[in-house]
């Protein structure tokens, strides 16, 4: 079913997080929230609205969060990376304490997280926020060394300029190459917001250029909205290589950025190498990671199923149908925080229902979403039955640049939220 997009918005708006008053911290039980993203930050205010008694430290390395959503728009020239950037400071000034520190090890049995300068912080309860980390030469050939050649961009930063300056730098008639990864990974329909902005940036600037899109998989998310766009907008620049016609990538030469198939080699002028990805390192020394190098949680309190008292939200958890997104972070940092207040008084948390929307951007006036609700279900979390739906097909160019103008009205709404 087609969801409407204002109505989600609007959601959105009034789950608005506004800042509680600064009390004085100590009484209270004591809870420790690792990783300043969207889950994290999130998750953290949430908390001391919720309950001020509530004693909250946020750890957190970086002093300038990077938002990854509308990162693709700063690769292709449509926007400044300053555009993504926020401080902690309406954070703190929510009464919670900023460690500017990294979390280096948990002990689960004594309650507590060690940082990097060997401090321990004891906690009642903890979360885990870390997002993503790259598994390094899980992708033969890309290593560290490799992503500053073919860079990644999967974490919001350096490398976001990175690719940009590339591409700027590339000779019109180059051919540039994004390798998509299997399932899962933070974002899914990320790599074809990519493709698509960056096919904008050669349209406009180098059109004698090509790209190709290389995938580990036949299907994606909003993939029929994408392909029409492309079709449309792209015609004979963008070309997409599924899994079942040679496009999942088996290894890397970085010096000659050269993509290896099964069905044959692409040499790039630019390559952007999506590689596989797990749960940020402290999940897995804090022991909440499987062997799939992502967290397992309880739908309801999202609190590990291997190490009671520590909960993990964002893209570290494995969340059912729920995707790796900002605005999933958001929902289950939320959840997540109402769990444990109520498990902290000693009571039985409510199961709660969950939302998401994603936008996309094909070109600056041209955008695509996607919605859904979810719901505990059989041990994880599943989709609620018609209550989402993806922007509908062959929608007039209007509907589309009024979408466009949605996804920026979004951006500053979660933005402002969490980091405002």
């Amino acid at each position: 079913m087609t969801f409407t997009r204002r109505r989600f918005l609007g959601l959105a708006g009034c789950t608005a997080l506004f800042p509680a008053p600064a009390r004085g911290q100590g009484a209270g039980p004591r809870v420790v929230v690792v990783g300043g993203g969207f889950g994290g930050a999130s998750c953290a205010r949430a908390l001391r609205q919720l309950d001020p008694r509530v004693s909250v430290t946020l750890v957190e390395a970086s002093a300038t969060f990077t938002a990854c959503p509308f990162s693709n728009a700063v690769i292709g020239g449509l926007r400044e990376l300053s555009a993504q950037q926020f401080t902690y400071a309406r954070v703190a000034a929510d009464g919670i304490t900023l460690v500017p520190a990294m979390a280096t090890a948990v002990d689960p049995a004594a309650k507590s997280v060690t940082l990097a300068d060997g401090t321990r912080l004891p906690y009642d309860r903890l979360v885990l926020a870390p997002g993503i980390d790259i598994r390094w030469g899980a992708l033969p050939g890309y290593d560290e060394a490799a992503a500053a050649l073919m860079p990644h961009a999967w974490k919001a930063g350096e490398q976001t300029l990175l690719l940009r300056r590339q591409l700027e730098a590339m000779n019109d008639g180059g051919l540039v190459v994004i390798a998509a990864p299997a399932n899962p990974f933070r974002c899914p329909p990320g790599p074809y917001e990519r493709a698509s902005l960056i096919a904008h940036y050669l349209k406009t600037k180098k059109p004698k250029s090509k790209l190709i899109v290389l995938d580990a998989k036949d299907a994606f998310s909003k993939q029929r909205l994408f392909q029409a766009a492309w079709a449309e907008l792209y015609p004979g620049l963008l070309e997409w290589v599924p899994l079942s016609k040679g496009g999942a990538v088996t290894s890397v030469d970085a010096a000659t950025r050269t993509l290896v198939t099964d069905f044959g080699k692409h040499q790039a002028n630019v390559a952007s190498v999506i590689p596989p990805q797990k749960a940020g390192r402290i999940a897995e020394a804090a022991g909440v990671t499987d062997r799939t190098g992502w967290c397992p949680i309880d739908p309801v309190t999202f609190e590990s199923t291997l190490q009671r008292g520590i909960h993990v939200v964002g893209d570290a958890a494995i969340a059912g149908a729920m995707p790796k997104s900002a605005f999933a972070a958001n929902s289950q940092a939320k959840s997540c925080a109402a769990a444990v207040v109520t498990l902290l008084a000693g009571g039985t948390p409510a199961a709660p229902k969950l939302i998401n929307t994603c936008y996309s951007l094909v070109a600056p006036d041209y955008g695509i979403s996607v919605a859904g609700v979810y719901a505990p279900s059989g041990g994880q979390l599943a989709d609620v039955p018609g209550a989402g739906g993806v922007s509908p097909a062959n929608a007039p160019r209007a509907t589309r640049a009024a979408e466009a103008v949605l996804a920026e009205a979004w951006f500053h709404t979660i933005t402002g939220e969490v980091f405002g």
